[in-house]
């Protein structure tokens, strides 16, 4: 796999966009980050799952999964090692991103597909 195919699959999601966060690709649902490729230039991308998802994760695949460093890490981010996933196991972990953003803004009240506000200029919806 590489960020040409983390992009495809994650924009498969339904109500997905690609926006741009401090210049780096992410991917959103109702307007929140689910996924990134803040990281693609070492060869990940970056998922945003709960701590107890990221150990499982790595605990089933440690050469695929890993916690990014740091305080983004112990709250759940995780590297996805692009060049040895699979594209099952990269839609699986793209998916459960995708489900716990859905989830996380059904209890904020947020809809689940974002409106243009708060999105950056390049804003590339899913087709």
């Amino acid at each position: 796999m590489n960020a040409s195919d983390f992009r495809r699959i994650a924009l498969s999601l339904e109500g997905a966009e690609e926006g741009s966060h401090h210049g780096q690709a992410d991917f959103r649902v109702g307007g929140r980050i689910f996924a990134t490729l803040a990281a693609e230039k070492q060869g990940y991308g970056n998922l945003m799952l709960t701590p107890e998802q990221q150990a499982v994760f790595v605990e089933e695949l440690p050469g695929v999964f890993r916690p990014v460093r740091g305080g983004w890490g112990r709250n759940g981010a995780t590297h996805v090692r692009l060049a040895v996933a699979s594209e099952d196991v990269l839609a699986g972990a793209l998916r459960t991103a995708w489900q716990l953003r859905v989830q996380k803004n059904a209890k904020a009240g947020k809809p689940r597909v974002s409106k243009e506000r708060g999105m950056t200029k390049n804003v590339r919806r899913k087709r």
